[in-house]
């Protein structure tokens, strides 16, 4: 199945996702979506991305059975922001001396997290990391160029991901 993301006129950090009837309202990053995706530039990738993995905060999130694999939270558990780390783009164990993400956060946002295969095989150094699906802010506030829901969105995201999955941002 293919899923269609367009930004939202006037709006460009708001967006929605239609998934075949289904049209679910999302945040996207702060400057919207681009073509030319780089670290820092808070840009949601034009691309057809494939959700590979889920991580989830097992004291937050009940767990359940997921089409893709999933792994738990732990506070141990980083994402790689470092463009000049070999490890870039990858989850590492934390501490590290490399720039990265907390994947156990104090906010909700990560509480449910979808990965996607955007800049993977390889990772391609400034071209962008943790392009992820996860919880939104309260009232869709920007993203730094991943994309957001709401829980109620999400869960509805969930119930249909399958190995086939696509996501087309337009």
């Amino acid at each position: 199945m293919i899923a269609h993301l367009f930004a939202r006129v006037g709006q460009k950090h708001l967006g929605f996702i239609r998934i075949g009837t289904l049209t679910l309202p999302c945040a996207i990053g702060r400057s919207g979506v681009v073509t030319r995706k780089r670290e820092g530039d808070g840009g949601t990738p034009r691309a057809l991305l494939r959700p590979v993995a889920i991580y989830f905060r097992p004291d937050h999130f009940r767990r359940h059975r997921f089409a893709l694999p999933a792994k738990a939270i732990t506070r141990e558990m980083g994402w790689c922001d470092d463009p000049r780390s070999p490890r870039y783009n990858r989850a590492i164990p934390l501490p590290s001396s490399s720039s990265h993400e907390k994947l156990w956060r104090d906010d909700s946002l990560y509480d449910i997290v979808v990965e996607t295969d955007w800049n993977r095989q390889p990772a391609i150094s400034g071209r962008g990391s943790a392009i992820f699906i996860h919880l939104a802010r309260p009232g869709f506030k920007p993203t730094e160029g991943c994309i957001a829901f709401d829980r109620k969105g999400m869960k509805l995201f969930l119930s249909r991901l399958d190995k086939n999955f696509r996501l087309h941002i337009h």
